[in-house]
């Protein structure tokens, strides 16, 4: 990596972690606990940010799976695979978070709610979409053959908004949609929204240097 990105990436990490700081200590010591759920209700500075970061990642993979089928650039191969390696991350830590809120709220760690099962299947889905790509020796066959579950594991994502309303949920609609939040909630969940944000891109552009430095070295083995 050149000078100037290198110097970049510090920047964005730097912001990154400084971000993650002050945005958790205002949610989870500052900000005040919610009037009706009471102190169970900070894990939605967790909970909430994850999941938009999460969708974000798959927003990244669907476009750069359809970048990748329509000119074959490994560029876009790169940015896809990243961004999905990141998706089931904050998927997982989504999931893990609704778990910690829904036991004192709903008496239970997991329900087959239709939301939180959508949201699981996604992350099988993107599992499945790594172990494909792992399984499949010849590369550019397992990265056209990624896009494609890449594109159709994207259409999971408006069927998990939508699945509080299709269906009888004990999950939620989403308060920040419909501007359900107080004020004084809404910026230390907006504050950390940003915060994972960044973590999302910092770790991203790692992970598709990484990306490109492991395509350069299987050119050149195949050279030799």
């Amino acid at each position: 990596m050149a000078r100037g990105g290198s110097r970049l990436m510090l920047v964005l990490g730097l912001a990154a972690a400084a971000a993650l700081l002050v945005g958790l200590y205002t949610g989870l010591v500052r900000a005040p606990a919610d009037a009706v759920q009471g102190e169970v209700q900070r894990i939605m500075y967790l909970h909430v940010p994850t999941v938009l970061v999460a969708y974000l990642a798959f927003t990244v993979v669907f476009v750069g799976s359809v970048g990748y089928l329509l000119t074959r650039r490994e560029g876009w191969d790169i940015l896809a695979h990243a961004s999905a390696e990141l998706g089931v991350l904050f998927t997982a830590l989504t999931i893990a978070a609704g778990a910690i809120w829904g036991k004192p709220t709903w008496g239970a760690w997991w329900t087959w709610d239709a939301r939180i099962t959508t949201t699981a299947i996604l992350l099988l889905i993107y599992l499945g979409y790594l172990m494909l790509r792992a399984a499949v020796e010849d590369q550019t066959r397992g990265a056209r053959y990624a896009a494609v579950v890449g594109i159709l594991g994207f259409l999971d994502i408006p069927i998990i908004h939508k699945s509080v309303e299709w269906w009888r949920t004990l999950h939620q609609p989403s308060s920040l949609a419909r501007g359900a939040i107080d004020p004084v909630l809404l910026f230390p969940l907006w504050l950390n929204i940003t915060a994972f944000a960044l973590l999302y891109a910092f770790l991203l552009a790692q992970r598709m240097e990484l990306g490109r430095l492991e395509a350069e070295l299987t050119r050149r083995r195949l050279e030799e």
